[in-house]
């Protein structure tokens, strides 16, 4: 099904969204990748203030490339959201609603998102020069030491995603391949 959703995601729509659910998300929604998370994580363990809200915000996993003239970002597609599985429940804990990067999750990250109502979504990777022309705008906000890690915060229209784990803990990775064997 298509849905067409506000960020900030707020509780109400991170409840409807299902897995397999086709999205198209505009507004305000953050990237920050390995270093970033790892940063945050050590301004958390220090009872530090992070550099953005969690509260009903989305975390893109995106490094972007450099922007060509005339353009507000590069390519921007996801990288593997594994890789920051080991950062993601406390995130969740603070009011993450969604996270967009591609790839599973692993089973902790998946009951912090239950317990937390929240959602991830998968963008498709390689179609970064696409994905790029639903972003309006692109400013870096912290860490500016981090090059293309650097957490930013972007104005997306329309940015195509789609539910891959829902708020009820329901994920299309593993209904897929049900699915795809019970064709057999």
């Amino acid at each position: 099904m298509e849905k067409y959703v506000k960020a900030p995601l707020s509780a109400k729509d991170a409840k409807e969204l299902k897995a397999g659910d086709y999205v198209y998300i505009s507004g305000t929604i953050y990237t920050a990748r390995d270093a970033a998370h790892k940063r945050m994580q050590e301004a958390l363990d220090q009872d530090e203030k992070l550099p953005l809200a969690m509260e009903n915000n989305i975390i893109y996993y995106m490094g972007p490339s450099p922007a060509r003239e005339g353009r507000p970002i590069g390519s921007a597609g996801p990288t593997t959201a594994s890789r920051m599985d080991k950062y993601t429940p406390a995130l969740l804990d603070l009011g993450l609603k969604g996270m967009i990067g591609k790839g599973k999750r692993s089973d902790f990250v998946k009951e912090a998102i239950v317990r937390n109502g929240a959602v991830y979504f998968a963008a498709v990777g390689g179609a970064g020069a696409l994905l790029a022309q639903s972003i309006k705008s692109s400013k870096v906000i912290a860490y500016d030491d981090l090059g293309t890690e650097a957490v930013r915060e972007l104005e997306v229209e329309n940015f195509p995603v789609i539910v891959v784990i829902d708020a009820e803990g329901n994920d299309l990775y593993q209904s897929a391949i049900k699915e795809f064997c019970s064709l057999k």
